[in-house]
């Protein structure tokens, strides 16, 4: 564990939360951006080493702004009274304890949900720090492979502690609840984006996801937005966008095991869908 107060962690923040972008996002699925936006915070750094990160400009290079836990409270107020649908926590798990510290100044003037979305490589006992805090969780599944998730992410134990990590999610947040409109108020979605030369494993994925956890104790996002960014070139197998084929095969399964949820169109992946990060709203 890094000492904050001297040096940055693995994951690249110190003391004080950094943060690239607070905005109205309108990308995220359905039920979270609706017809409003999702009020999103994007942090900088990341504990994982994904080589074809699209958000690489903040997650490996760290671009952003250091900010007080104050001014941390401020953009989540800001963000409600812009009509924001929730509040939309992105690589947020290395400024838990900072989060957390807003949240409370926020405590009787914040009433919409708050969403932790992330990687999925977490320890339970930083999400049972969220109990109370957070209403949403959106974690990625990435790999079963131990092989794909260390050549890719640099975590040979991802799967071992993700697949952890969800099911306390599903325990803190419990089965998906919505709003008249049709809007997520609690809940988990398991996302999961399909990779280039690899549906075998995002079905061995699926079969997992189906034996560790209810069907209905949480909803399914498949994802094709894989787009080649920062350095897959350096691994020609991912270097190129998945077929239809690809993706119809890992949905057909999805499909048969009963999972519900969001299928994406194959038209999301387009370099545009990638946020400019900006400082806008910081």
């Amino acid at each position: 564990m890094a000492d904050r107060e001297h040096t940055h962690g693995l994951c690249g923040g110190g003391l004080l939360p950094r943060a690239a972008k607070a905005y109205l996002h309108m990308w995220e699925e359905p039920c979270i951006s609706g017809t409003k936006g999702s009020g999103t915070v994007f942090f900088s750094g990341c504990s994982l080493k994904c080589c074809f990160c699209q958000n690489y400009k903040i997650s490996a290079e760290n671009f952003g702004r250091e900010i007080t836990v104050d001014r941390l409270a401020e953009i989540f107020l800001e963000l409600q009274d812009k009509g924001a649908h929730n509040i939309n926590l992105v690589s947020p798990t290395h400024y838990v304890p900072q989060i957390i510290s807003a949240l409370d100044k926020c405590r009787g003037k914040l009433d919409i949900p708050v969403a932790y979305n992330s990687g999925g490589y977490e320890k339970t006992d930083t999400l049972e720090m969220l109990r109370g805090y957070v209403d949403i969780f959106m974690p990625d599944i990435k790999y079963f492979s131990t092989e794909l998730s260390e050549k890719y992410s640099a975590a040979a134990d991802y799967f071992e502690y993700a697949s952890k990590a969800v099911s306390k999610m599903i325990e803190l947040a419990g089965k998906p609840k919505f709003d008249n409109n049709g809007i997520l108020k609690k809940g988990v979605i398991i996302r999961h984006m399909v990779l280039p030369s690899h549906r075998r494993d995002s079905e061995e994925i699926l079969r997992k996801i189906y034996e560790l956890y209810p069907t209905d104790s949480f909803l399914l996002s498949l994802m094709s937005q894989y787009t080649p960014f920062y350095k897959s070139a350096e691994h020609k197998e991912i270097d190129r966008r998945i077929s239809t084929y690809e993706y119809e095969k890992v949905a057909e399964l999805a499909y048969d095991l009963g999972f519900k949820g969001f299928m994406q169109e194959r038209s999301s992946a387009k370099e545009e869908y990638t946020p400019d990060f900006d400082l806008i709203g910081i």
